[in-house]
């Protein structure tokens, strides 16, 4: 069907990260849907540089691409344990939490096993021909072009590392974001020291990695803007219930400036560090502080990097700004890592549709309550793109498989699978929520309608 370009597609998605590979899962029995995946890397990969071997996920293994849509998927987490084996070893292991690589490697089973996902192929253009969408695919390995037709589009290419405009675009050696870490880590281990800026999970991991060097002689800064280095405070139960379909119905309600005072407040729901994570990381030191006497360590907090400079000797220059006592000082480093996060950035191939994309006032994608961003709320749906409008449980593995059958409701007009709308037992909002969503966004659906089973 790849070759006639006349076949038309129920949907293509574009970018098989986690969310649309669990998308590619979901679609797979469903006989009346035609979907085909693209994505430009030669096959699936996950934060390969951190994949630390002893790095967890942050959610339990039910938030695997499936379960949490379809317990009896062929493509669940628990059967690909059966598969390769490794079901009675999980089961002694008693931990919730798996490894990042075995995650990773979970995702590639399933990715090998759905014809519909083609690694290796990077979408070049999209162009409306009412009533359908023309996709034009470069094949990287033939270098071909080829045109597919498409009702409907799913948008799943991700987030990239963000990086300070005064350090974007400079070539600096020796300067490098926490998603490559393991592919410089040989390199860093060459020099004298080495700094990381930021606290998020991503930081942690990599200073319980480097721990072990600084006996060697390695001087270790880790330096954040927060005011601490905070715990990940998701794990309550109450607090975990903000990541319910409920939650995002009373996110979305709110007026913008509200959802954004929100977004920095709650960041500590989403960007902090596991508890066992750090106290590991303070046992450590004081494991070595007692049987060296010292440590290379030092951590601060409050400081926020407002400029790097290149020192005479190829090493740089932190110039920080302590926040809370207003002063500037200067770390000398050889070595920086930026734990500065990831932000969304919108595909060029989007160019010549941009008049049918909803915009906001900031010119970012106004993203309906049913994930779609075009103006008719019905053909251009986004992944891991709604922060904004949709909250905290945007970036969750496991809202993904409620995500992908909200999805696939709004594609097929009935649902496959259910689309929960009430798991807390905790209310957010006054009866007015709901109202005003209804009034934010008309196709919003509070009731699911009969589901159907293909």
């Amino acid at each position: 069907m790849d070759n006639n370009t006349n076949y038309t597609y129920d949907f293509i998605g574009i970018g098989i990260g986690p969310f649309n590979l669990g998308l590619a899962a979901l679609t797979q029995p469903i006989a009346d849907c035609k979907a085909i995946f693209f994505d430009r890397t030669e096959q699936f990969n996950w934060h390969l540089g951190l994949m630390l071997d002893d790095a967890t996920l942050q959610v339990p293994f039910m938030a695997d691409l499936v379960t949490m849509a379809d317990p009896s998927s062929p493509y669940s987490f628990l059967n690909y344990l059966k598969q390769s084996g490794r079901i009675y070893k999980f089961y002694i292991r008693e931990n919730f939490f798996i490894l990042r690589r075995e995650y990773n490697q979970y995702c590639k089973w399933v990715a090998e096993q759905l014809e519909q996902c083609k690694f290796g192929h990077e979408v070049l253009d999209i162009v409306y021909l009412d009533p359908h969408y023309q996709v034009t695919v470069l094949n990287k390995s033939t270098q071909e072009t080829k045109q597919y037709i498409t009702r409907k589009i799913v948008l799943g290419t991700g987030t990239s590392p963000f990086m300070p405009a005064f350090i974007k675009n400079r070539n600096l050696a020796n300067v490098i974001h926490t998603a490559s870490y393991l592919y410089h880590k040989e390199q860093l281990l060459q020099q004298r020291s080495v700094s990381i800026v930021g606290s998020g999970q991503s930081a942690a991991e990599i200073v319980r990695d480097l721990l072990p060097y600084t006996r060697n002689g390695l001087q270790l800064n880790w330096v954040t803007r927060s005011d601490r280095f905070f715990p990940l405070e998701n794990h309550a139960r109450l607090t975990l219930e903000m990541t319910s379909p409920e939650y995002v119905d009373y996110f979305y309600s709110l007026p913008d400036q509200k959802r954004d005072q929100l977004l920095k407040e709650q960041s500590i729901l989403y960007k902090g560090i596991n508890y066992d994570l750090i106290n590991e990381i303070f046992n450590t030191l004081y494991t070595m502080e007692t049987a060296d006497g010292h440590v290379n360590v030092k951590l601060i907090a409050n400081s926020e990097l407002q400029d790097l400079q290149t020192a005479v000797d190829g090493s740089y220059q932190l110039h920080f700004v302590q926040k809370e006592q207003e002063d500037s000082y200067v770390i000398p480093t050889d070595f920086v890592i930026m734990a500065t996060g990831y932000k969304y950035q919108e595909p060029a191939f989007l160019r010549n549709i941009q008049a049918r994309i909803a915009r906001t006032s900031k010119g970012t994608f106004q993203v309906a309550r049913n994930y779609a961003i075009d103006k008719h709320q019905q053909e251009i749906f986004v992944q891991n793109a709604e922060l904004q409008t949709h909250g905290i449980a945007t970036p969750d593995l496991g809202m993904g498989a409620y995500r992908n059958s909200y999805i696939l409701r709004e594609i097929l007009g009935r649902s496959v699978y259910p689309v929960e709308q009430a798991i807390a037992f905790q209310s957010f909002g006054t009866t007015a929520s709901s109202a005003a969503l209804q009034k934010k966004d008309s196709r919003a659906v509070f009731a699911d309608p009969q589901i159907e089973k293909a």
